[in-house]
């Protein structure tokens, strides 16, 4: 059987994680899945609560066996005795068969159209899955196609920023670009759960709007921040609130102290301050 790639190493990680979320969330005794390649072909690289290794490795195309029938289908797929359903072809019966499962359910993760994971909830005996086990496998299953979708916005926006420079002054060509993606990273920061990729996405932030400047730079919440590179890439108060999940007179609020502190009196103002301070790029 050959081998396929298991995807970028943070899939994977946030694949692991949501099959342990799973496990409880489902009160499953096993979990496991992994990532989808070319939105066709799974690789098995993670296994929770399990008593052997004989689903580890397995590559499971679209059509075969249970996981490739949810990849076809698109949706999820309950099986509540493996071996006797004709529902999927049987490539994998001995596998699974080594590891006592009985009934599975297998929840494809999309995002952007495409299939780039796999979760499986199983129990080791005949079962019906009841309705709160069934949804909440597919709500771990949301929940992992939100985070791979912020990853993959927050990806494809930091390949944007890296436009030819300007010959004449050595400046990127294209700073709106940059503002604009500073002010949306700052919007998916503010979302994250993640405290490691808030932290790493954080550092971006920081590297696209400048290094310290030379005199004392005011210090901005990270509310105020974010508040404030939404002013900077034109946003209006009703648009930065419905981006950071906040209310106006919220927004107001945190853009009130951001001009106190940057000693300004109007929303221009605080952003120039802000940019010549190195806060905003």
């Amino acid at each position: 059987m050959p081998v396929t790639d298991p995807g970028p190493a943070e899939d994977v990680a946030e694949v692991r994680r949501a099959l342990v979320r799973l496990r409880g969330a489902a009160q499953v005794p096993l979990s496991f899945g992994g990532v989808v390649t070319d939105g066709r072909r799974l690789r098995m690289t993670e296994l929770v609560g399990n008593s052997t290794t004989s689903l580890l490795g397995l590559v499971v195309a679209e059509g075969k066996g249970l996981g490739g029938r949810a990849i076809g289908v698109r949706k999820p797929v309950v099986l509540p005795d493996y071996y006797t359903s004709e529902a999927i072809s049987h490539h994998f019966d001995r596998a699974v068969q080594a590891e006592g499962v009985r009934s599975v359910m297998a929840v494809p993760v999309i995002v952007s159209r495409t299939v780039r994971a796999v979760l499986y909830g199983a129990v080791r005996e005949h079962v019906r899955f009841g309705d709160r086990s069934v949804t909440a496998m597919v709500e771990v299953a949301r929940d992992l196609e939100q985070e791979l979708a912020i990853r993959a916005e927050v990806h494809r926006r930091l390949e944007l920023l890296a436009p030819a420079p300007d010959v004449a002054t050595g400046e990127p060509a294209d700073r709106e670009t940059i503002r604009e993606s500073h002010a949306e990273l700052r919007r998916i920061v503010a979302s994250l759960d993640d405290p490691d990729l808030r932290d790493r996405l954080d550092a971006v932030c920081r590297s696209l709007a400048g290094g310290a400047p030379e005199g004392p730079r005011p210090t901005l919440s990270a509310r105020e921040l974010d508040v404030l590179a939404g002013a900077a890439a034109g946003q209006t108060n009703a648009d930065i609130a419905e981006a950071l999940g906040l209310g106006a007179e919220t927004v107001k609020s945190y853009l009130r102290n951001a001009m106190r502190k940057l000693d300004a009196k109007t929303r221009l103002q605080a952003v120039n301050a802000a940019r010549r301070a190195n806060l905003l790029p």
